[in-house]
This record gives C-alpha cells, structure tokens and sequence, in this order.
C-alpha cells in the first residue's frame, strides 16, 4: 500500500487523485471530491498532503474524529444520495499519518447537497443544470455497466421479499446492529442501493437489472437474462463430463450460498491458527473467489460462468469487460468495479470485501492452502486458478482430527509435516538415502529411520530393490499418523 500511496503522490493531482491538506479538520469540498469520483472514474483522495505533494500528516489527536465525520456524511442520504459505503485507511508515510480513501466509479449519478458534480482534469465541477453534460454522464453509466438496464415494468411483486429482508437482517448484523436499511420499506432500500433508476435523459425509471439478479424471482431473472447461469462442476474421476454438478440459475444471494456450499462439499478445511485464533482457509479463500465470480461479471455476454474442482486445482470463469489483459499482478493493479451496485449490496452483506482487498487475501491465503500462488487472468473471460495440493491440505484437517489440546495439536502438527516433507523428497528424488534425508530435514537418522518404518506400515511408501541400489515409490500422497 506505502509502495501505491507514494506513486501516486509522486505522480501528482490529476483527473483520479486529490490531495487536501486537512491537518486538523476536513475541507468542506472533500465531498463534492467524492461525488466527482463517484460519477466519473473514481480515484483516491490523500489527506495530510498538500497540493505539490509535501506530506504534511494529520495531527494524530484529530485523525480519528476526523476519520468518523468523514463516513458520518458520505452515509447520510441527505447529504450525498445515492449514500455509498467507503472507508478511510489510516496509513504512517515519512513519520507521518494521512487519511487515503478510494472512491470506485459508481454505477449511479451522484449529488451532494442536491447538487451533480462531474470530475474533469484536477477539478470538481457543479454540472447542475447542465442538462446535456448530465446526460451524457447518464449515457456513460448505462453503457458501461449493463447492471444498469432499467426494466419499467418490474415492480415488487417480481421481486424476493424474504431475499430484501434477509438482506436488512445481514446488513445489520454486519454492522453492529444498525443500518440505513432497517428504517427503510422495500422500495426505498432498492432506490437506496442503486438497484432501481430513473433516467433522466429518456424519462424511463424502474429495477434494474442488477437489481433483479440480486432479489429477483427466478422467474423475473429468466425473462429479463434468459442466459443468466453459473455452474459448479467436480472434475476429479471422469474427465470428459463430471463426477458432481450444481447448475445454478437462481439469485446471486442465493447463487453464492450454493457455490459455497459445493467448495464445503467437495475440499477439505485445515486447521489454521491466525495469532491465537482458528480461521478457515477454505472460507477465506473461496467465498472470495465465489464472490468475484458474481460481481464482476459482465452479465450481458451469454458466456456461462464456471466453477470446476479438480485434482490439482479450482479454476473459475466468468464473461468480463477486460480494463487490461493479462495476468494479474497483486502488488501493482488497480481495482474496478464491474458492477458497482451489485458490489455494493454484497458488501454491506458481508458476502465480499472492500474493493481490492479480497486479491490480496486470495494471494495471502492461497499458497497457504495448496501451496502455490493463485493466478488471476485478466482478458475477455477473467481466470482465476487456485492451486491445490492433496497433502499439504490434508495436514492441518488430520491434526484437528487427531489432537485434543493446542500442545498436542502443535507436535502432530510437526510429525505430520515431516512427513509430508518426506514424500516429497521420495518423489522428487526416489534414490534418496535415509542419510541424506536427515540432513537434509536437519533430524537425527533415527527419527527420520521411525518415521520411514512407520510410512512403510502405513502403505504410503515403499522400496523396490535392495537398500543399496533400489528406490522409494510413493504408493499414496495421504498422510498418516
């Protein structure tokens, strides 16, 4: 992030950066910055910068009152409506704190205090009254984001009620009990969200496709994308068709639930300990792969989205609108929106991160459950491959299996790794010596002698020819205890 944050500043205020001083208060024309973003193409607002890129800081006694009034106004729909939901990221530069929020490009025309602002060069300009830069804004909105196709004559009997107020419960316990939504009927949580529209340059007004794929019934979604489906397929036996399947064409909520519980099906959980706490690998990896899948899906190409398991790994697929192609690299990429209000409801739903960081936590935990990175390919169809390794999955799900307390956890959690670590020798070289297999694992020639007799016993290993001139074969890549 430091290594981002000091590009940008390097490259100065432009047409998506905006540095304000803000030592100890917020400028007031901070938020015409962020409705600018909003109806443009987004950006990231640096406070305790000065305009010729000195940072100056913010004082340390004011940075968190400030942080709070900053999301205080962008979440009130008097003030900036559509309300949107970001957050303002403390980070320490040159011995210095400042305020950095993003601002993604908004699938919506923002106003703040009643007023449009449009972003041009390194300036927010007021285009109220403007009416034909306005509608250009509109037209540049419905043809870039096809979740934006309004359907008049939807109403709320199209619609899943009990997915709305599912949605209000989630919202709600996502964020400590209380949320805009709560106080608000059916109707005005969908205009809230972005998911119903009027466009102000044709007249027409009504749902919106995205907000049809997000609560619709599955009736509505087949009338108005006939093409709308996501497989899960498993992939391990039969080769040519599949060993499982799920075809899904219902609602994203409901589309996500199912994804996740297919993963839960078909792959295995370890035991992971993050500082004292249990997490699950599998969760934080595929719920966010699963959310991706749906949100950044360009949903007016009929290419079917795709998740297949297979031996060796989790590939997923899904029609996209490239920003650039080719792979993807974590430390240097900037994120966009495909579908900025179905985003946002799997947000304050806690079905996705924030905007960003669910590649970093791909990358954080990926080589962690299958041991190699994930790679995220950026064309035409967007690729995301998660490697999976047998053992190395298999290791932490057997030591929670097998042991009580967290000591005992901890020496099964060794044993097993050493192990582990003595197939993959055997496999990379089968003419190993038991030796060399010490030294190399830094353990004494009788622990790694117990450790090949009991892999012997256990079936998972075994010598052809003689102990001279013979080799090790790996008759099973499963540990045993």
């Amino acid at each position: 992030m430091k290594t981002k944050l000091k590009t940008i500043i390097q490259n100065g205020e432009g047409l998506t950066t905006e540095f304000k001083e803000s030592k100890s208060k917020l400028n007031k024309d901070i938020y015409e910055t962020v409705c600018a973003f909003l109806n443009r193409d987004g950006g990231d607002i640096l406070l305790g910068v000065r305009d010729d890129g000195v940072i100056v800081g913010v004082d340390e006694d004011k940075i968190e009152g400030m942080k709070k009034d900053f999301l205080t106004v962008i979440n009130n729909p008097q003030k900036l409506n559509p309300p949107v939901y970001l957050s303002a990221d403390i980070v320490e530069m040159d011995g210095k704190k400042i305020l950095h929020i993003f601002v993604p490009p908004s699938a919506s025309v923002h106003t703040m205090n009643a007023k449009i602002f449009d972003r041009n060069g390194d300036g927010d300009f007021n285009i109220t009254g403007r009416h034909s830069q306005i509608a250009d804004l509109y037209r540049k909105k419905d043809t870039n984001y096809s979740e934006n196709k309004i359907f008049p004559f939807a109403t709320l009997d199209d619609m899943r009620l009990d997915l709305l107020e599912k949605a209000r419960m989630r919202a709600k316990n996502e964020h400590s009990g209380t949320h805009p939504w709560m106080n608000m009927d059916d109707m005005e949580l969908l205009k809230s969200a972005g998911l119903y529209k009027k466009d102000i340059s044709t007249g027409k007004e009504g749902i919106t496709l995205a907000g049809i794929l997000l609560f619709g019934k599955d009736e509505t979604i087949q009338s108005a994308l006939p093409h709308h489906r996501t497989d899960a397929i498993l992939r391990k036996v039969n080769l040519d068709r599949y060993d499982d399947r799920d075809d899904i064409r219902t609602n994203l909520l409901e589309s996500y639930e199912r994804l996740t519980l297919f993963v839960a099906k078909h792959l295995n959980d370890p035991f992971y300990l993050e500082g004292d706490i249990r997490i699950s690998l599998r969760n934080k990896i595929f719920r966010e792969a699963i959310a991706n899948i749906l949100i950044h899906r360009e949903y007016s190409n009929a290419y079917t989205a795709k998740m297949i398991i297979g031996k060796d790994k989790v590939v997923f697929e899904n029609a996209n609108k490239a920003h650039g192609f080719g792979e993807i690299d974590p430390e240097n990429f900037m994120p966009f929106t495909k579908n900025p209000a179905i985003a946002k409801v799997f947000r304050e739903i806690g079905y996705a991160e924030e905007l960003g960081s669910g590649v970093k936590n791909l990358y954080k935990y990926a080589k962690l459950y299958g041991g190699s990175d994930p790679k995220l390919v950026e064309s035409d169809v967007f690729t995301t491959t998660i490697m999976l390794d047998e053992v190395m999955t298999q290791v932490n799900t057997l030591v929670s299996d097998q042991a009580s307390d967290q000591d005992e956890k901890t020496r099964v959690k060794t044993r097993v790794k050493t192990r582990v670590k003595i197939i993959e020798k055997i496999t990379s070289t089968p003419t190993i010596t038991n030796q060399e297999l010490a030294s190399e694992l830094k353990l004494t020639l009788k622990g790694i002698e117990w450790q090949i007799k009991k892999l012997k016993e256990e079936k998972l290993i075994e010598r052809v020819g003689s102990a001279r001139s013979g080799h090790w074969e790996v008759i099973d890549r499963k540990t045993g205890l």
